[in-house]
Protein backbone atom coordinates (compact mmCIF):
# COMPACT_ATOMS: atom_id res chain seq x y z
CA UNK A 1 0.00 0.00 0.00
CA UNK A 2 1.06 3.48 -0.79
CA UNK A 3 -0.50 6.54 1.15
CA UNK A 4 0.59 9.87 -0.12
CA UNK A 5 -0.61 13.56 0.95
CA UNK A 6 -2.83 14.92 -1.00
CA UNK A 7 -0.20 17.82 -2.51
CA UNK A 8 0.71 17.16 -6.24
CA UNK A 9 4.52 16.71 -5.58
CA UNK A 10 3.20 13.46 -3.97
CA UNK A 11 2.66 11.92 -7.67
CA UNK A 12 6.27 11.46 -8.02
CA UNK A 13 5.77 8.08 -5.92
CA UNK A 14 4.11 6.37 -8.25
CA UNK A 15 6.76 5.86 -10.84
CA UNK A 16 9.13 3.79 -7.92
CA UNK A 17 5.24 1.90 -7.15
CA UNK A 18 4.62 0.93 -10.77
CA UNK A 19 8.28 -0.47 -10.79
CA UNK A 20 8.01 -2.53 -7.52
CA UNK A 21 4.39 -4.10 -9.36
CA UNK A 22 6.78 -4.91 -12.57
CA UNK A 23 9.81 -6.22 -10.58
CA UNK A 24 7.30 -8.41 -8.71
CA UNK A 25 5.49 -9.70 -11.47
CA UNK A 26 7.82 -9.57 -14.22
CA UNK A 27 5.07 -7.42 -16.37
CA UNK A 28 5.76 -6.60 -19.86
CA UNK A 29 6.84 -3.13 -20.25
CA UNK A 30 3.96 -2.11 -22.46
CA UNK A 31 2.14 -2.90 -19.39
CA UNK A 32 4.21 -0.70 -17.18
CA UNK A 33 3.79 2.01 -19.12
CA UNK A 34 0.14 1.76 -19.27
CA UNK A 35 0.14 1.26 -15.44
CA UNK A 36 2.37 4.15 -14.78
CA UNK A 37 -0.06 6.76 -17.24
CA UNK A 38 -3.00 5.25 -15.59
CA UNK A 39 -1.83 5.34 -12.16
CA UNK A 40 -0.36 8.61 -12.20
CA UNK A 41 -4.00 10.01 -13.63
CA UNK A 42 -5.88 8.32 -10.71
CA UNK A 43 -3.63 9.74 -8.01
CA UNK A 44 -3.42 13.65 -9.65
CA UNK A 45 -7.24 13.11 -9.99
CA UNK A 46 -7.65 12.08 -6.17
CA UNK A 47 -5.50 14.57 -5.10
CA UNK A 48 -6.63 17.35 -7.10
CA UNK A 49 -10.33 16.80 -7.03
CA UNK A 50 -11.19 14.17 -4.85
CA UNK A 51 -9.15 15.44 -1.61
CA UNK A 52 -8.68 19.74 -3.37
CA UNK A 53 -5.22 19.22 -2.84
CA UNK A 54 -5.84 19.88 1.64
CA UNK A 55 -2.58 18.35 2.86
CA UNK A 56 -4.85 16.84 6.08
CA UNK A 57 -6.51 14.21 3.49
CA UNK A 58 -4.32 11.18 1.74
CA UNK A 59 -4.75 8.96 -1.23
CA UNK A 60 -4.20 5.52 -0.78
CA UNK A 61 -3.27 2.89 -3.44
CA UNK A 62 -3.16 -0.50 -3.14
CA UNK A 63 -2.43 -3.37 -5.30
CA UNK A 64 -3.47 -7.20 -5.53
CA UNK A 65 -2.62 -9.83 -7.74
CA UNK A 66 -5.54 -12.43 -8.80
CA UNK A 67 -5.66 -14.90 -11.02
CA UNK A 68 -4.78 -13.08 -14.47
CA UNK A 69 -4.44 -9.81 -13.76
CA UNK A 70 -3.04 -7.27 -11.49
CA UNK A 71 -5.86 -4.79 -9.70
CA UNK A 72 -5.12 -1.14 -8.75
CA UNK A 73 -6.87 1.02 -6.28
CA UNK A 74 -6.70 4.52 -5.45
CA UNK A 75 -9.22 5.83 -2.76
CA UNK A 76 -9.11 9.64 -2.03
CA UNK A 77 -10.94 11.26 0.99
CA UNK A 78 -13.32 13.25 -1.22
CA UNK A 79 -16.95 12.99 -1.57
CA UNK A 80 -16.88 11.26 -5.15
CA UNK A 81 -18.39 12.47 -8.80
CA UNK A 82 -20.59 11.69 -11.44
CA UNK A 83 -18.43 9.19 -13.28
CA UNK A 84 -20.88 8.57 -15.67
CA UNK A 85 -21.40 12.35 -16.63
CA UNK A 86 -17.52 12.81 -17.57
CA UNK A 87 -17.12 14.85 -21.10
CA UNK A 88 -15.62 12.85 -23.66
CA UNK A 89 -12.66 14.51 -24.76
CA UNK A 90 -12.76 13.57 -28.13
CA UNK A 91 -15.55 14.90 -28.92
CA UNK A 92 -14.43 18.28 -31.05
CA UNK A 93 -16.72 20.54 -28.65
CA UNK A 94 -13.59 19.32 -25.97
CA UNK A 95 -10.87 19.17 -28.19
CA UNK A 96 -9.31 22.68 -27.00
CA UNK A 97 -10.55 22.40 -23.39
CA UNK A 98 -7.78 21.45 -21.06
CA UNK A 99 -8.13 18.89 -18.62
CA UNK A 100 -10.50 16.27 -18.81
CA UNK A 101 -8.61 13.31 -20.51
CA UNK A 102 -7.68 11.19 -17.14
CA UNK A 103 -10.27 8.91 -16.74
CA UNK A 104 -10.52 8.78 -20.76
CA UNK A 105 -6.90 7.52 -20.34
CA UNK A 106 -7.97 5.22 -17.69
CA UNK A 107 -10.38 3.77 -19.79
CA UNK A 108 -8.31 3.39 -22.51
CA UNK A 109 -5.01 2.18 -20.75
CA UNK A 110 -6.60 -0.35 -18.42
CA UNK A 111 -8.16 -3.22 -19.89
CA UNK A 112 -11.27 -3.06 -16.87
CA UNK A 113 -12.07 -0.01 -14.65
CA UNK A 114 -14.47 0.58 -12.53
CA UNK A 115 -15.58 2.93 -9.77
CA UNK A 116 -16.83 2.53 -6.44
CA UNK A 117 -17.98 4.71 -3.18
CA UNK A 118 -19.52 7.60 -4.78
CA UNK A 119 -16.50 7.76 -7.26
CA UNK A 120 -14.09 8.56 -4.76
CA UNK A 121 -12.28 5.10 -5.40
CA UNK A 122 -11.18 3.51 -8.92
CA UNK A 123 -10.31 0.38 -9.32
CA UNK A 124 -8.34 -0.83 -12.90
CA UNK A 125 -7.27 -3.60 -13.91
CA UNK A 126 -4.32 -4.99 -16.21
CA UNK A 127 -4.31 -8.21 -17.58
CA UNK A 128 -1.55 -10.46 -17.60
Amino acid sequence: MLKLLSKTGSVSAVEPFVENLVNRYNLDPNKQCNILISLTEAVTNAIVHGNGEQEAKTVQVRSRKERNCIAVRVSDEGNGFDYESVPDPTQPENLCKCGGRGVFLMRQLSDHISFHDNGSTVEMRFKL
